[in-house]
Protein backbone atom coordinates (compact mmCIF):
# COMPACT_ATOMS: atom_id res chain seq x y z
CA UNK A 1 0.00 0.00 0.00
CA UNK A 2 1.19 3.80 -1.02
CA UNK A 3 1.79 6.07 1.46
CA UNK A 4 -1.41 8.07 -0.67
CA UNK A 5 -3.35 5.00 -0.13
CA UNK A 6 -2.33 5.53 3.76
CA UNK A 7 -3.21 9.08 4.33
CA UNK A 8 -6.47 8.51 2.74
CA UNK A 9 -7.29 5.36 4.33
CA UNK A 10 -6.62 7.05 7.64
CA UNK A 11 -8.73 10.17 6.81
CA UNK A 12 -11.84 8.07 5.99
CA UNK A 13 -11.24 5.87 9.40
CA UNK A 14 -10.98 9.18 10.99
CA UNK A 15 -13.66 10.73 9.32
CA UNK A 16 -16.00 7.58 9.77
CA UNK A 17 -15.13 7.96 13.71
CA UNK A 18 -15.95 11.34 13.77
CA UNK A 19 -19.73 10.65 12.38
CA UNK A 20 -20.45 8.32 14.73
CA UNK A 21 -19.28 10.27 17.80
CA UNK A 22 -21.53 12.52 16.01
CA UNK A 23 -24.51 10.10 15.77
CA UNK A 24 -23.78 8.53 19.77
CA UNK A 25 -23.85 12.27 20.97
CA UNK A 26 -27.24 13.09 19.10
CA UNK A 27 -28.61 9.99 20.40
CA UNK A 28 -27.72 10.87 23.53
CA UNK A 29 -25.41 7.81 24.61
CA UNK A 30 -22.97 9.53 27.61
CA UNK A 31 -21.50 6.02 28.19
CA UNK A 32 -18.03 6.45 27.30
CA UNK A 33 -17.38 2.87 27.37
CA UNK A 34 -19.61 2.23 24.40
CA UNK A 35 -17.68 2.12 21.06
CA UNK A 36 -20.05 2.38 17.86
CA UNK A 37 -18.76 1.28 15.20
CA UNK A 38 -20.90 0.90 12.41
CA UNK A 39 -24.23 1.88 11.03
CA UNK A 40 -26.34 0.27 9.06
CA UNK A 41 -29.63 0.88 7.30
CA UNK A 42 -31.76 -2.07 7.17
CA UNK A 43 -34.60 -0.74 5.31
CA UNK A 44 -37.09 -1.22 7.56
CA UNK A 45 -34.86 -0.22 10.26
CA UNK A 46 -31.19 1.25 11.60
CA UNK A 47 -28.75 -0.61 13.03
CA UNK A 48 -25.95 0.81 15.16
CA UNK A 49 -23.52 -2.04 15.97
CA UNK A 50 -20.80 -1.46 19.15
CA UNK A 51 -19.17 -3.00 21.74
CA UNK A 52 -19.20 -1.94 25.69
CA UNK A 53 -15.29 -2.65 27.31
CA UNK A 54 -13.75 -1.09 30.13
CA UNK A 55 -10.86 -1.96 32.74
CA UNK A 56 -11.51 -4.99 34.61
CA UNK A 57 -13.45 -3.86 38.26
CA UNK A 58 -12.94 -6.06 41.42
CA UNK A 59 -14.96 -9.12 41.72
CA UNK A 60 -18.44 -8.79 43.53
CA UNK A 61 -18.17 -11.84 45.30
CA UNK A 62 -14.64 -12.57 46.87
CA UNK A 63 -13.42 -8.52 46.05
CA UNK A 64 -10.74 -10.20 44.23
CA UNK A 65 -9.50 -8.26 40.72
CA UNK A 66 -11.13 -9.61 37.71
CA UNK A 67 -9.55 -9.70 34.24
CA UNK A 68 -11.06 -9.73 30.55
CA UNK A 69 -12.55 -12.94 29.40
CA UNK A 70 -14.26 -12.33 26.22
CA UNK A 71 -17.62 -11.01 24.74
CA UNK A 72 -20.93 -11.75 25.53
CA UNK A 73 -23.20 -13.05 22.84
CA UNK A 74 -24.94 -9.48 20.88
CA UNK A 75 -27.44 -7.83 22.86
CA UNK A 76 -30.35 -6.90 20.68
CA UNK A 77 -31.21 -3.36 22.24
CA UNK A 78 -34.66 -1.29 20.82
CA UNK A 79 -34.03 2.70 21.16
CA UNK A 80 -35.89 5.48 20.31
CA UNK A 81 -37.05 6.26 16.40
CA UNK A 82 -34.35 8.23 14.46
CA UNK A 83 -35.79 10.23 11.48
CA UNK A 84 -38.58 8.82 11.66
CA UNK A 85 -36.89 4.96 11.05
CA UNK A 86 -36.77 2.76 14.12
CA UNK A 87 -33.28 2.21 15.65
CA UNK A 88 -32.04 -1.19 17.01
CA UNK A 89 -28.48 -1.33 18.93
CA UNK A 90 -26.63 -4.39 18.25
CA UNK A 91 -24.24 -4.28 21.77
CA UNK A 92 -21.33 -7.01 22.51
CA UNK A 93 -20.90 -6.82 26.23
CA UNK A 94 -17.26 -7.26 27.40
CA UNK A 95 -17.27 -10.47 29.98
CA UNK A 96 -14.81 -10.59 33.05
CA UNK A 97 -13.69 -13.57 35.44
CA UNK A 98 -12.29 -13.58 38.39
CA UNK A 99 -9.00 -14.59 39.32
CA UNK A 100 -9.62 -15.81 42.43
CA UNK A 101 -13.15 -17.50 42.78
CA UNK A 102 -13.64 -17.93 38.80
CA UNK A 103 -16.94 -15.95 38.94
CA UNK A 104 -18.09 -14.68 35.88
CA UNK A 105 -19.51 -10.85 35.10
CA UNK A 106 -20.66 -8.84 32.58
CA UNK A 107 -20.14 -5.03 31.42
CA UNK A 108 -22.66 -3.01 32.82
CA UNK A 109 -23.73 0.65 31.12
CA UNK A 110 -26.60 3.22 32.17
CA UNK A 111 -28.08 2.65 28.52
CA UNK A 112 -29.85 -0.69 29.50
CA UNK A 113 -30.49 -2.06 32.78
CA UNK A 114 -29.21 -5.06 34.50
CA UNK A 115 -30.98 -8.06 33.07
CA UNK A 116 -32.69 -6.22 30.62
CA UNK A 117 -32.98 -5.87 27.09
CA UNK A 118 -34.96 -2.70 26.66
CA UNK A 119 -33.29 0.53 27.22
CA UNK A 120 -33.65 2.99 29.57
CA UNK A 121 -34.55 5.71 26.95
CA UNK A 122 -37.28 3.36 25.46
CA UNK A 123 -38.55 2.34 29.02
CA UNK A 124 -39.33 6.02 29.70
CA UNK A 125 -41.01 6.79 26.50
CA UNK A 126 -43.23 3.49 26.96
CA UNK A 127 -44.30 5.10 30.48
CA UNK A 128 -44.97 8.65 28.69
CA UNK A 129 -47.16 7.52 26.39
CA UNK A 130 -49.37 5.58 28.84
CA UNK A 131 -49.46 8.79 30.41
CA UNK A 132 -50.64 10.43 27.45
CA UNK A 133 -53.57 7.48 26.94
CA UNK A 134 -51.92 5.76 24.32
CA UNK A 135 -53.22 2.14 23.15
CA UNK A 136 -50.61 -0.28 24.59
CA UNK A 137 -50.13 -2.56 21.04
CA UNK A 138 -49.92 1.21 19.47
CA UNK A 139 -47.48 2.25 21.83
CA UNK A 140 -45.69 -0.84 20.64
CA UNK A 141 -46.12 -0.80 17.53
CA UNK A 142 -44.72 2.62 17.72
CA UNK A 143 -41.32 1.76 19.80
CA UNK A 144 -40.93 -1.62 17.69
CA UNK A 145 -41.18 -3.65 21.04
CA UNK A 146 -43.90 -6.26 22.37
CA UNK A 147 -46.99 -5.83 23.36
CA UNK A 148 -45.65 -7.62 26.52
CA UNK A 149 -43.27 -5.27 27.07
CA UNK A 150 -45.09 -2.38 27.65
CA UNK A 151 -47.75 -4.50 29.79
CA UNK A 152 -44.77 -5.02 32.02
CA UNK A 153 -44.02 -1.08 32.20
CA UNK A 154 -47.70 -0.83 32.92
CA UNK A 155 -47.23 -3.39 36.21
CA UNK A 156 -44.54 -1.01 37.24
CA UNK A 157 -46.74 1.64 38.41
CA UNK A 158 -47.93 1.01 41.50
CA UNK A 159 -50.97 2.98 43.50
CA UNK A 160 -50.80 2.05 47.02
CA UNK A 161 -54.33 3.48 49.64
CA UNK A 162 -53.67 5.56 51.91
CA UNK A 163 -55.67 4.04 54.66
CA UNK A 164 -55.98 7.19 57.06
CA UNK A 165 -56.71 10.09 54.50
CA UNK A 166 -59.89 10.71 52.89
CA UNK A 167 -61.01 14.08 51.77
CA UNK A 168 -64.00 16.26 53.30
CA UNK A 169 -65.93 16.77 49.94
CA UNK A 170 -66.00 13.58 47.88
CA UNK A 171 -68.24 12.78 44.56
CA UNK A 172 -69.46 9.26 43.48
CA UNK A 173 -70.44 8.12 40.31
CA UNK A 174 -70.74 5.19 38.17
CA UNK A 175 -68.96 4.35 34.82
CA UNK A 176 -69.71 1.48 32.31
CA UNK A 177 -66.79 -1.10 32.88
CA UNK A 178 -68.39 -3.40 29.98
CA UNK A 179 -71.13 -3.49 28.24
CA UNK A 180 -73.91 -3.89 30.76
CA UNK A 181 -71.48 -3.91 33.64
CA UNK A 182 -71.68 -0.73 35.76
CA UNK A 183 -68.91 0.10 37.73
CA UNK A 184 -67.91 2.70 40.89
CA UNK A 185 -65.71 5.21 41.27
CA UNK A 186 -65.15 7.91 43.98
CA UNK A 187 -63.18 11.37 43.42
CA UNK A 188 -61.66 13.86 45.67
CA UNK A 189 -63.87 16.81 44.89
CA UNK A 190 -60.83 19.36 45.14
CA UNK A 191 -57.83 17.88 44.23
CA UNK A 192 -59.77 15.36 41.14
CA UNK A 193 -57.42 12.59 42.69
CA UNK A 194 -59.66 9.15 42.46
CA UNK A 195 -60.15 7.95 45.65
CA UNK A 196 -61.23 4.29 44.78
CA UNK A 197 -62.26 2.67 41.54
CA UNK A 198 -64.08 -0.39 42.12
CA UNK A 199 -64.91 -3.68 39.88
CA UNK A 200 -69.10 -3.26 40.45
CA UNK A 201 -71.18 -0.69 42.13
CA UNK A 202 -73.48 -3.14 44.55
CA UNK A 203 -73.75 -2.06 48.09
CA UNK A 204 -71.42 -4.65 49.59
CA UNK A 205 -68.35 -4.01 47.52
CA UNK A 206 -68.80 -0.41 47.79
CA UNK A 207 -68.78 -1.04 52.01
CA UNK A 208 -66.34 -3.64 52.05
CA UNK A 209 -64.15 -0.78 50.30
CA UNK A 210 -64.78 1.81 52.84
CA UNK A 211 -64.93 -0.44 55.59
CA UNK A 212 -60.94 -0.68 55.42
CA UNK A 213 -60.67 3.04 56.44
CA UNK A 214 -60.75 3.54 60.40
CA UNK A 215 -64.35 5.10 61.35
CA UNK A 216 -62.29 8.09 62.78
CA UNK A 217 -61.30 8.80 58.79
CA UNK A 218 -64.50 8.44 57.94
CA UNK A 219 -66.38 10.84 60.28
CA UNK A 220 -64.01 13.68 58.77
CA UNK A 221 -66.10 13.52 55.20
CA UNK A 222 -68.84 16.13 55.30
CA UNK A 223 -69.82 15.97 51.78
CA UNK A 224 -70.89 13.21 49.26
CA UNK A 225 -71.70 14.81 45.98
CA UNK A 226 -73.65 11.83 43.69
CA UNK A 227 -76.54 11.68 40.81
CA UNK A 228 -80.06 10.78 41.82
CA UNK A 229 -79.34 6.46 42.02
CA UNK A 230 -81.11 5.91 45.24
CA UNK A 231 -79.15 2.61 46.69
CA UNK A 232 -76.20 5.26 47.91
CA UNK A 233 -77.82 7.26 50.00
CA UNK A 234 -78.45 5.12 52.99
CA UNK A 235 -74.78 3.23 52.10
CA UNK A 236 -73.24 6.46 52.12
CA UNK A 237 -75.34 7.83 55.96
CA UNK A 238 -74.19 4.04 57.29
CA UNK A 239 -70.11 5.16 56.25
CA UNK A 240 -70.20 8.52 56.60
CA UNK A 241 -72.47 9.73 59.42
CA UNK A 242 -71.31 13.56 59.27
CA UNK A 243 -71.36 13.98 55.58
CA UNK A 244 -74.09 15.52 54.04
CA UNK A 245 -75.37 14.19 50.54
CA UNK A 246 -75.46 16.58 47.84
CA UNK A 247 -77.84 15.79 44.41
CA UNK A 248 -75.92 16.76 41.39
CA UNK A 249 -77.76 19.69 40.00
CA UNK A 250 -77.75 18.75 36.47
CA UNK A 251 -79.30 15.53 37.17
CA UNK A 252 -82.14 17.23 38.97
CA UNK A 253 -83.00 19.70 36.28
CA UNK A 254 -82.76 16.51 33.67
CA UNK A 255 -85.37 14.62 35.68
CA UNK A 256 -87.57 17.29 34.67
CA UNK A 257 -86.64 18.43 31.37
CA UNK A 258 -87.49 14.25 30.58
CA UNK A 259 -90.49 14.44 32.20
CA UNK A 260 -91.61 17.34 30.61
CA UNK A 261 -90.22 15.36 27.16
CA UNK A 262 -92.19 12.61 28.14
CA UNK A 263 -95.61 14.06 28.42
CA UNK A 264 -94.95 15.93 25.13
CA UNK A 265 -94.84 12.84 23.40
CA UNK A 266 -98.32 11.58 25.02
CA UNK A 267 -99.70 14.80 23.75
CA UNK A 268 -98.14 14.42 20.37
CA UNK A 269 -99.63 10.73 19.94
CA UNK A 270 -103.16 11.95 20.15
CA UNK A 271 -103.17 13.38 16.92
CA UNK A 272 -103.25 12.06 13.46
CA UNK A 273 -98.97 11.38 12.06
CA UNK A 274 -99.86 12.96 9.10
CA UNK A 275 -101.35 16.26 10.94
CA UNK A 276 -99.37 19.79 11.36
CA UNK A 277 -99.55 18.72 15.21
CA UNK A 278 -97.82 15.94 15.09
CA UNK A 279 -95.01 16.75 12.81
CA UNK A 280 -94.29 20.13 14.52
CA UNK A 281 -94.93 18.85 18.05
CA UNK A 282 -92.11 16.13 16.66
CA UNK A 283 -89.82 18.50 14.65
CA UNK A 284 -89.37 21.47 17.05
CA UNK A 285 -89.06 19.77 20.30
CA UNK A 286 -85.55 21.00 21.40
CA UNK A 287 -88.37 24.42 21.88
CA UNK A 288 -90.61 22.87 24.90
CA UNK A 289 -87.19 21.96 26.67
CA UNK A 290 -85.31 24.72 26.57
CA UNK A 291 -85.29 27.79 28.96
CA UNK A 292 -87.83 29.85 27.84
CA UNK A 293 -85.36 33.01 28.59
CA UNK A 294 -82.79 31.90 26.14
CA UNK A 295 -85.45 31.62 22.78
CA UNK A 296 -83.60 33.51 19.79
CA UNK A 297 -85.61 36.40 18.72
CA UNK A 298 -84.58 36.17 15.21
CA UNK A 299 -87.21 35.31 12.07
CA UNK A 300 -86.34 32.76 9.63
CA UNK A 301 -88.87 31.08 6.90
CA UNK A 302 -90.44 27.87 8.33
CA UNK A 303 -91.48 25.67 5.34
CA UNK A 304 -93.91 23.77 8.08
CA UNK A 305 -95.94 26.83 8.53
CA UNK A 306 -95.13 28.77 5.55
CA UNK A 307 -94.27 32.17 7.07
CA UNK A 308 -91.38 33.82 9.02
CA UNK A 309 -91.47 33.27 12.45
CA UNK A 310 -89.51 33.31 15.22
CA UNK A 311 -88.50 30.40 17.71
CA UNK A 312 -91.03 31.74 20.80
CA UNK A 313 -93.77 32.37 17.62
CA UNK A 314 -92.80 28.30 17.21
CA UNK A 315 -93.67 27.97 20.37
CA UNK A 316 -96.27 29.76 21.01
CA UNK A 317 -98.24 27.52 17.92
CA UNK A 318 -96.70 24.54 19.67
CA UNK A 319 -98.33 25.48 22.64
CA UNK A 320 -101.98 26.15 21.08
CA UNK A 321 -102.39 22.94 20.42
CA UNK A 322 -102.96 21.23 23.46
CA UNK A 323 -103.76 23.03 26.95
CA UNK A 324 -102.37 20.02 28.40
CA UNK A 325 -99.04 20.79 27.03
CA UNK A 326 -99.40 24.43 28.00
CA UNK A 327 -99.93 24.09 31.28
CA UNK A 328 -97.16 21.51 31.96
CA UNK A 329 -95.06 23.68 29.95
CA UNK A 330 -95.66 26.56 32.21
CA UNK A 331 -94.77 24.56 35.31
CA UNK A 332 -91.66 23.23 33.67
CA UNK A 333 -90.54 26.70 33.14
CA UNK A 334 -91.41 27.93 36.85
CA UNK A 335 -89.98 25.12 38.49
CA UNK A 336 -87.12 25.67 36.14
CA UNK A 337 -86.89 29.40 37.20
CA UNK A 338 -87.20 28.84 40.91
CA UNK A 339 -84.08 25.98 40.95
CA UNK A 340 -81.46 27.72 38.72
CA UNK A 341 -82.21 31.36 40.52
CA UNK A 342 -81.80 29.15 44.26
CA UNK A 343 -85.55 30.13 45.28
CA UNK A 344 -85.68 26.98 47.17
CA UNK A 345 -89.08 27.93 48.77
CA UNK A 346 -90.72 28.72 45.65
CA UNK A 347 -89.77 25.51 44.09
CA UNK A 348 -91.01 23.41 46.96
CA UNK A 349 -94.39 25.15 47.41
CA UNK A 350 -94.99 25.17 44.08
CA UNK A 351 -94.46 21.42 43.35
CA UNK A 352 -96.93 20.86 46.89
CA UNK A 353 -98.95 23.14 44.94
CA UNK A 354 -99.26 21.21 41.87
CA UNK A 355 -98.78 17.89 42.51
CA UNK A 356 -102.35 16.72 42.67
CA UNK A 357 -103.21 18.12 39.28
CA UNK A 358 -100.17 17.71 37.30
CA UNK A 359 -99.95 14.35 34.98
CA UNK A 360 -98.52 11.14 36.47
CA UNK A 361 -95.38 11.24 34.53
CA UNK A 362 -94.87 14.51 36.23
CA UNK A 363 -96.17 13.60 39.38
CA UNK A 364 -93.41 10.61 39.72
CA UNK A 365 -90.99 13.15 39.53
CA UNK A 366 -92.14 15.57 42.54
CA UNK A 367 -92.62 12.83 44.79
CA UNK A 368 -89.30 11.90 43.89
CA UNK A 369 -87.78 15.24 44.67
CA UNK A 370 -90.42 16.09 47.93
CA UNK A 371 -88.69 12.23 49.10
CA UNK A 372 -85.47 13.45 48.83
CA UNK A 373 -85.87 17.03 49.86
CA UNK A 374 -82.83 17.61 52.12
CA UNK A 375 -80.15 16.46 49.63
CA UNK A 376 -82.26 18.73 46.67
CA UNK A 377 -81.60 21.71 49.58
CA UNK A 378 -78.14 20.94 49.93
CA UNK A 379 -77.50 21.13 46.19
CA UNK A 380 -79.34 24.50 46.29
CA UNK A 381 -77.70 25.68 49.16
CA UNK A 382 -74.10 24.05 49.20
CA UNK A 383 -71.36 25.33 45.89
CA UNK A 384 -71.12 20.91 45.34
CA UNK A 385 -71.88 19.35 41.95
CA UNK A 386 -70.82 16.27 40.15
CA UNK A 387 -69.32 17.93 37.07
CA UNK A 388 -65.93 17.72 37.74
CA UNK A 389 -66.24 13.55 38.12
CA UNK A 390 -68.74 13.59 35.24
CA UNK A 391 -65.15 15.26 33.35
CA UNK A 392 -63.09 12.56 34.77
CA UNK A 393 -65.85 10.11 33.38
CA UNK A 394 -65.66 11.54 29.79
CA UNK A 395 -61.95 10.89 30.45
CA UNK A 396 -62.69 6.96 31.17
CA UNK A 397 -64.30 7.12 27.96
CA UNK A 398 -61.66 8.45 26.31
CA UNK A 399 -59.28 5.43 27.63
CA UNK A 400 -61.53 3.16 26.84
CA UNK A 401 -62.13 3.89 23.02
CA UNK A 402 -58.45 4.91 22.86
CA UNK A 403 -58.02 0.82 23.71
CA UNK A 404 -60.28 -0.46 22.11
CA UNK A 405 -61.72 -1.64 25.20
CA UNK A 406 -60.34 -3.59 28.09
CA UNK A 407 -60.79 -7.14 29.34
CA UNK A 408 -58.90 -6.88 32.32
CA UNK A 409 -59.97 -4.56 34.75
CA UNK A 410 -56.81 -4.24 37.25
CA UNK A 411 -54.99 -3.00 33.46
CA UNK A 412 -58.08 -0.68 32.75
CA UNK A 413 -57.82 0.59 36.98
CA UNK A 414 -54.25 1.26 36.01
CA UNK A 415 -54.41 3.34 33.36
CA UNK A 416 -57.06 5.40 34.45
CA UNK A 417 -55.29 6.17 37.73
CA UNK A 418 -51.84 6.95 35.73
CA UNK A 419 -54.16 9.50 33.51
CA UNK A 420 -55.73 10.90 36.35
CA UNK A 421 -53.66 11.13 39.58
CA UNK A 422 -50.16 11.19 37.48
CA UNK A 423 -50.72 13.12 34.50
CA UNK A 424 -50.85 16.40 36.74
CA UNK A 425 -47.11 16.18 37.60
CA UNK A 426 -44.58 16.63 35.30
CA UNK A 427 -43.64 13.81 32.98
CA UNK A 428 -39.63 14.28 34.13
CA UNK A 429 -40.56 13.57 37.70
CA UNK A 430 -42.51 10.51 36.85
CA UNK A 431 -39.89 8.84 34.62
CA UNK A 432 -37.73 9.22 37.20
CA UNK A 433 -39.79 6.98 39.74
CA UNK A 434 -40.73 4.00 37.58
Amino acid sequence: MTYNEKCSNYHFRKTHMEQLNLITNFLRIKDKNITITDEYDMGTHLELHGHLDYTAPKCPKCKGQMAKYDYQKTSKIPYLETAGYPLLIRLRKRRFKCKECGKMAVAETPLVKKNHQISVAVNQKIAQLLIENQAMQHIAHRLSISTSSVMRKLNEFKFETDWNTLPEVMSWDEYAFKKGKMSFIAQDFDSLNVIAILDGRTQATIRNHFLRYPRKVRNRVKVITMDMFSPYYQLAKQLFPNAKIVLDRFHIVQHLSRAMNRVRIQIMNQFNRKSQEYRALKRYWKLIQQDSRKLSDKRFYRPMFRMHLTNKEILEKLLSFSEELRQHYELYQLLLFHFQEKNSDHFFNLIEQELATVNPIFQTVLKTFLKDKDKVLNALELPYSNAKLEATNNLIKVIKRNAFGFRNFENFKKRVLIALNIKKERTKFVLSRC
